[in-house]
């Protein structure tokens, strides 16, 4: 990848931009409350944090493409390398006043995410990573655990409509059950606890889209984790997202197929 230092710079910076948007309206507590066409949640914070973001990255390299969550595909249609854009992922804990909400930024080249940085300013944590780089969680380089078995392990579950139509809810309280420890930590958060190695299987909703995968693949592979949908494919791309600390992996997918 060209420049991997520089274009993580360029991320950090839009991240930055996004913090001082989304943190001020977090605290502030004014702002206005719509739902989207999928009955979910937007702000006018979560708009005005990806127009900070986009004006960062195109200024940085106006010949990359653009996929935000909230203004969708800009830039030239052919591109090489595409960024990624969740202006908020946790909407629904930010208008609740839940700290646990983040920026997702991530960079995709020719298909495949290389870069993620996801900001959560709330919380005061940045995890980041490049491909072959490593991972990092404020500035120190994190890996995922090496726990070995479900009875031993931490693990976290977002049961959700999706999971309940595929008849995956009795699975997952299996899991859960199983496991050492059950909690729900919810949307990017809990991927980052498994690249961190606080957790060791994270298990997330049925109904994802490309942006809230997109940042968190790098990171937890350069980590040492695996991560995928729930039929086991790696696809940042795909509805679902389970991972792991790699060991525990396969068991995890056999278990919710």
């Amino acid at each position: 990848m060209s420049n991997t230092q520089e274009l993580l710079s360029t991320a950090m910076r839009a991240s930055d931009a996004a913090d001082a948007v989304s943190l001020s309206g977090f605290t502030s507590r004014q702002f206005d409350v719509t739902r989207k066409a999928d009955n979910s949640e937007v702000t006018d914070i979560d708009r005005a944090t990806e127009q900070v973001v986009v004006q960062a990255l195109t200024t940085g390299h106006p010949e990359y493409g653009i996929y935000g969550e909230e203004y969708g595909v800009s830039g030239p249609a052919d591109a090489e390398y595409q960024w990624v854009i969740d202006p908020i992922d946790g909407t629904t804990n930010f208008v609740r006043g839940v700290p646990v909400w983040a920026t997702l930024i991530a960079l995709v080249h020719n298909g495949i995410p290389v870069l993620g940085v996801v900001s959560a300013p709330a919380m005061g944590f940045r995890w980041w990573a490049t491909q072959g780089g490593g991972a990092f969680f404020n500035g120190t380089r994190i890996y995922v655990s090496k726990t070995q078995t479900i009875a031993e392990a931490h693990v976290s579950t977002t049961p959700n409509a999706g999971w309940d139509a595929v008849g995956g809810i009795p699975k997952l309280v299996k899991l859960q059950t199983d496991a050492l420890r059950a909690r729900g930590f919810g949307d990017f958060w809990q991927h980052m606890l498994v690249a961190q190695g606080a957790i060791d299987v994270a298990v997330d909703v049925i109904g994802l889209q490309p942006y809230d995968n997109a940042a968190i693949y790098p990171i937890v592979q350069e980590a040492g984790g695996a991560i995928t949908d729930r039929f086991g494919n790696s696809d940042w791309r795909a509805d679902s997202s389970v991972s792991s600390n790699g060991v525990l992996h396969a068991e995890v997918i056999s278990r919710l197929k």
